[in-house]
């Protein structure tokens, strides 16, 4: 067998031990395939972040173009639009008029949903002419309102006050009070007293069995007539 001789074992051992030397060209291929990722990562951040621009600036300007109105018109949209008077003597039931009359019926739903009209007397019956319930806060009261009975047949028809309209005395909206008429003709004669927010779109029986109940000198019900409670509706 051949010995090696200790020179040649030398360089053996250096070429083993001896770390691996890597190319230029591997250094340079390294770098690119870097400075790649490092911009394909740059280029999808600013991707995202003018995409997250753009959706902000159009919601922006959405929001910047949209009317005030609009958004009144959304929450009348959402307001309930009818109003079912369950009385003494049947079901009575009632278009609102939110857009004609939108603060008069915010009040009216505001006071249904705590109750005001639960238990409401017709306190005024006259028949041809109108049915009144609640605290009557018009000029002169109820000797107003009689005195007015007794003259609107003389009187010409108008268009805005028709038969079967609900319509409450023009009062400042502070007041505490908040009274009802059903009108069972029209009644011109009280168009700087009322206004009208709604009409009765089913029950027209009913308001006309309330008219025939007897009553007194004063127009007064002789028996107890009135609301038992009121359900508010969106749609019917």
């Amino acid at each position: 067998m051949a010995r090696i001789k200790p020179q040649a074992l030398l360089l053996q051992s250096k070429k083993k031990k001896g770390p691996t030397r890597i190319g230029a060209s591997t250094i340079v291929l390294c770098n690119l395939v870097v400075a790649l990722i490092v911009l394909s990562i740059m280029a999808t951040y600013r991707h995202w972040y003018k995409r997250s621009m753009d959706q902000t600036e159009d919601g922006k300007s959405t929001f910047e173009g949209t009317d005030v109105r609009t958004f009144v018109d959304l929450k009348k949209y959402d307001l309930p639009g009818y109003a079912i008077l369950n009385t003494s003597k049947g079901y009575i039931t009632i278009e609102l008029y939110k857009e004609s009359s939108p603060e008069i019926v915010d009040r009216f739903l505001d006071l249904c949903q705590k109750g005001y009209f639960k238990g409401m007397p017709f306190n005024h019956v006259i028949k041809n002419y109108v049915i009144q319930g609640g605290e009557y806060q018009g000029l002169g009261a109820a000797e107003e309102l009689i005195s007015h009975a007794k003259l609107h047949l003389q009187l010409g028809t108008s268009p805005k006050h028709e038969a079967f309209m609900l319509g409450t005395s023009k009062i400042r909206l502070d007041s505490k009070g908040f009274d009802l008429f059903i009108t069972t003709a029209p009644i011109p004669d009280m168009n700087d007293k009322l206004t009208v927010f709604g009409r009765v779109i089913k029950g027209e029986d009913v308001v006309q069995e309330i008219e025939e109940v007897d009553t007194d000198e004063h127009y007064r019900p002789k028996s107890s007539v009135g609301i038992i409670n009121v359900a508010l509706k969106r749609e019917i």
